[in-house]
């Protein structure tokens, strides 16, 4: 029997010519131009699918871009995974910072340069090989596959939960395995057991009908840019906690077992530094970095307007000002406890007379991975077997908010088992997915599926 490696090194030069082919159409989901092009896309990996002879194969629309779903039944005693991805991609600008055009998938110094090369038709390209890989090398697949491949991720997936709903028996799993993330760093195989979610909102204080002329009112009227530098100020304290009375009520602490996963992370504090272009830390004092960035909530603004924003000066008192705040969430921290909590700060800071609003913008749930389930153990032989090396239990800053969402609806656990770098430009010019990731996480994938389809594990 050939072995997975060798067949996967063999075959590596098709791989990457048929993912060329499928990065070269720009399903951009937030462009309404490129609506056909989603439209292609699920075409070509539909028929793709088909020559690794699926059950079923389908295209299922919805009210913007459609999905592909197939499937693969081995035996009904077999578990079942369900493998999620998304075809569609970010827009591409600034256009002239790309190296090589966006849609040419060029290769170039070990890597796949291109728009969606890791996020995410690389990533789940792996899965697509890994399924013929085991095909060809064992004759059969060892266990049940489905896979669904969303054209919404981009804009928010507005439509996935619906798709579950609709296609509950088709989409049920024991595992659903998502390639999405990305590894810690270069050679150190990862699996993201934790991200934060997200809460957004926007603050609005008033504190006249118009803006009013600094030399007559200065000084014996409100500034409401003045009002919302003082309460933004106040929103965290000494300490670098957020100030807001209630809000670490919900969240978890970290247990031993987390914790000793976490310190096994080999984070380097001065490459950190020099990734964020700073030296200068902020958060809690008594936290480490990562678990500042993995385990603990956070709170930034990300944009303040008020009064005059043109070149030169315009002595005006603003009337209105305005803040943009998004907080990071963790388990089991909830967003619209987090809007309550935040409106009766605000109610509590303004000063007496000035009007104010909180708006709620969008929002996602935090994640966190059962890792006692089996087929994180699995998971975890697999990527050394392919990488040489222990692979880490890893968390990111950021949210997927679909992970929780399909947790939710399938009532299983996901493995967010990425293969993707932090460096990798994914949403930026120049996107590149590393050769030897691809390679190494075909193989990981295909042990994986083995290992689960002979244990039978669920």
């Amino acid at each position: 029997m050939t072995s997975f490696r060798d067949y996967i090194q063999e075959h590596q030069p098709r791989f990457l010519s048929e993912l060329g082919d499928w990065l070269r159409i720009p399903s951009i989901s937030s462009l309404p131009e490129h609506a056909s092009d989603l439209v292609r896309s699920a075409d070509h990996l539909a028929n793709h699918l088909r020559t690794l002879r699926p059950d079923k194969v389908e295209i299922w629309p919805t009210s913007r871009h459609p999905a592909v779903f197939a499937c693969w039944r081995s035996s009904p005693n077999a578990p079942t995974v369900l493998i999620y991805g998304h075809h569609d991609v970010q827009p591409v600008d600034p256009l002239p910072q790309w190296t090589t055009p966006p849609f040419e998938a060029a290769v170039r110094d070990g890597r796949l340069y291109g728009r969606g090369a890791t996020d995410d038709k690389g990533q789940l390209w792996m899965h697509v090989k890994a399924i013929e890989t085991l095909q060809q090398c064992l004759g059969r697949l060892p266990l049940n596959l489905s896979m669904i491949v969303e054209g919404e991720e981009e804009i928010g997936s507005p439509s996935l939960i619906e798709l579950f709903r609709r296609h509950p028996e088709e989409l049920t799993a024991d595992v659903v395995c998502v390639s999405d993330t990305d590894m810690f760093q270069p050679g150190v195989p990862s699996i993201c057991v934790m991200m934060r979610g997200i809460a957004c909102f926007e603050i609005e204080l008033r504190t006249a009908d118009g803006d009013l002329h600094s030399g007559s009112f200065g000084g014996a009227v409100a500034n409401a840019a003045t009002e919302l530098a003082r309460l933004l100020g106040g929103l965290h304290d000494g300490a670098g906690r957020i100030a807001i009375e209630g809000f670490y009520d919900d969240v978890r602490a970290m247990t031993d077992g987390e914790r000793e996963e976490l310190h096994a992370v080999p984070f380097d504090r001065e490459v950190f530094r020099t990734q964020a272009s700073s030296a200068v830390e902020t958060g809690e004092g008594d936290c480490s970095t990562l678990e500042r960035l993995w385990t603990r909530p956070s709170l930034d603004v990300n944009g303040i307007t008020a009064g005059f924003q043109g070149p030169g000066s315009k002595t005006v008192i603003p009337s209105v000002a305005t803040a943009k705040l998004s907080f990071r969430i963790v388990a089991d921290q909830d967003p619209a406890r987090v809007h309550a909590l935040l409106r009766a700060h605000v109610e509590k800071q303004v000063r007496r007379g000035v009007q104010w609003e909180v708006r709620a913008q969008h929002s996602g749930l935090p994640y966190r991975a059962p890792t006692k389930a089996p087929v994180f153990a699995s998971a975890r032989r697999a990527l050394q077997r392919a990488f040489g090396r222990p692979a880490v239990f890893a968390g990111e800053g950021g949210s997927i908010p679909f992970a929780r969402a399909i947790g939710d609806a399938t009532g299983a656990p996901c493995l967010l088992l990425g293969f993707g770098l932090p460096d990798g430009n994914a949403h930026a010019p120049d996107e590149w997915l590393l050769l030897d990731n691809f390679q190494k996480g075909i193989e990981s994938l295909a042990h994986l599926y083995e290992e689960m389809g002979a244990t039978g594990q669920r």
